[in-house]
C-alpha cells in the first residue's frame, strides 16, 4: 500500500533538529552559520505546521467516513467509500461496524419470524379451541334453561362429555406441540427393545380398531432392538397408527413391518383407508392440516406434525407413499 509522505513528518524534523545540533558543534563562521541556522529552522518549522494540518485533515476524514458508513448502514445501504481489501485503519473500523450491522439485522429477522410464528400458532390455537369451547357453552344453557326428557338430558350430556373430551386431546396435543417446538422435553436414548415399543403403540389403538373391525397384523421379531426413546417413538408409532385407523374403513387391515438395514431400521405402517392424493404428501405433515375428505373424522391436525417432528428429534426422518382408494403407507425411518 502507497504511504502517505506526511506520515514522514516526524522523521524529517528529528532530523533536521540533529542537523541544527551538529552545525552549532562545527566551528564554522558565524556568517555561514547563523543564516544556515534560521534557513533549516524555518524548514523545520513549516513542516512541523504542515504535519499538524495534514494529521487534522486525515482525522477530519477519518472521522466523516464513520459518519458516512454509520448513515448507510442506517438506511441499510452498503457504504460506497468501503475498500474490505485496503489495509488501513479506517476499512478494519468499516468492517467491523457492518459485521455488527449484519448480526444486528439476522436477529431483527429472526425476531419477525419468531413473532409470525407466535401469530399464527395463536391464531391456529384460537381457531381450534372455538367450535368445542362454543358447543360446550351451548348445551351447558340448553341442560341450565330447559326442562328436558330424562333421555334427551342423558344424550346431551354425552355429547357434552365428548366436547370436554375434545378440548382435553386438544390441550394434550398442544401441549406435546410446544414442548417439541421449544425443544423442551428430553429424550432418553437407550438400546431397548422395538417390538415392546410397537406394542406399546399398538395398544393405544386397538380399542378403535376393534369398533370398526380393523385386523391389526405385526411383522417384527420380538429381538429387535433399537437406540431410540421408547417412550416417545411410541408416541409417534401411536400417531401413525391413530391415523390409519380413522381413515380406514371397517373390516380393513393395518399392516406393521420392521425392517432392519445397514444404518437404519424401517418402519412401515401400512393401512386399506381411503388414501391421500400426492399433491396433499407434503400438507399432511402440517401443523393442524385437515383434508376436506377428513373433516368429518375426529381429530386436530397434529398427529402427523408431532410424528415427523419426534422422529426427527432421533436423527430420523419419515417417507410417505399413497394412492387415493387403496391406502397409505408411512414409513419411519430411525438409526441403528
Amino acid at each position: 500500500m502507497k504511504r502517505d509522505s506526511t506520515a514522514q513528518m516526524p522523521l524529517l524534523i528529528i532530523s533536521g533538529a540533529i542537523l541544527l545540533i551538529l552545525l552549532g558543534l562545527l566551528e564554522l563562521p558565524a556568517a555561514l552559520l547563523r543564516p544556515a541556522a534560521v534557513g533549516l529552522g524555518t524548514t523545520i518549522l513549516l513542516l512541523t505546521l504542515l504535519w499538524k494540518r495534514s494529521q487534522e485533515r486525515r482525522e477530519s476524514e477519518f472521522a466523516n467516513s464513520i459518519c458516512e458508513t454509520l448513515d448507510a448502514l442506517m438506511n441499510s445501504r452498503e457504504p460506497e467509500n468501503y475498500r474490505p481489501y485496503e489495509d488501513s485503519q479506517l476499512s478494519k473500523v468499516q468492517g467491523k461496524l457492518l459485521q455488527y450491522h449484519d448480526r444486528t439485522q439476522a436477529g431483527r429477522r429472526q425476531s419477525k419470524a419468531d413473532k409470525q410464528i407466535i401469530q399464527e400458532l395463536v391464531s391456529d390455537i384460537s381457531h381450534q379451541v372455538k367450535t368445542p369451547m362454543a358447543n360446550i357453552r351451548m348445551f351447558t344453557d340448553i341442560l341450565r334453561q330447559q326442562e328436558l326428557p330424562e333421555e334427551k338430558r342423558a344424550e346431551f350430556l354425552s355429547t357434552l362429555a365428548a366436547q370436554v373430551h375434545k378440548l382435553d386431546f386438544l390441550m394434550q396435543s398442544l401441549i406435546k406441540m410446544s414442548r417439541l417446538e421449544t425443544g423442551t422435553f428430553a429424550l432418553h436414548m437407550e438400546n431397548a427393545s422395538l417390538y415392546d415399543t410397537i406394542a406399546q403403540a399398538v395398544g393405544g389403538i386397538l380399542a378403535a380398531a376393534d369398533r370398526k373391525h380393523i385386523r391389526i397384523d405385526v411383522d417384527c421379531d420380538s429381538r429387535e432392538t433399537l437406540w431410540h426413546d421408547p417412550k416417545w417413538t411410541a408416541e409417534a408409532l401411536g400417531n401413525l397408527l391413530d391415523n390409519a385407523v380413522k381413515y380406514t374403513p371397517e373390516g380393513g387391515c393395518v399392516h406393521i413391518s420392521v425392517r432392519p438395514w445397514q444404518f437404519y431400521t424401517r418402519i412401515d405402517i401400512t393401512d386399506t383407508g381411503i388414501g391421500i392424493p400426492s399433491q396433499h404428501y407434503n400438507d399432511v405433515f402440517k401443523r393442524f392440516y385437515r383434508a376436506q375428505s377428513s373433516a368429518a373424522a375426529e381429530g386436530v391436525g397434529l398427529g402427523l406434525y408431532l410424528a415427523r417432528g419426534i422422529v426427527t428429534r432421533q436423527r430420523g426422518y419419515m417417507t410417505l407413499r399413497s394412492e387415493v382408494g387403496t391406502g397409505s403407507t408411512f414409513s419411519v425411518f430411525l438409526l441403528r
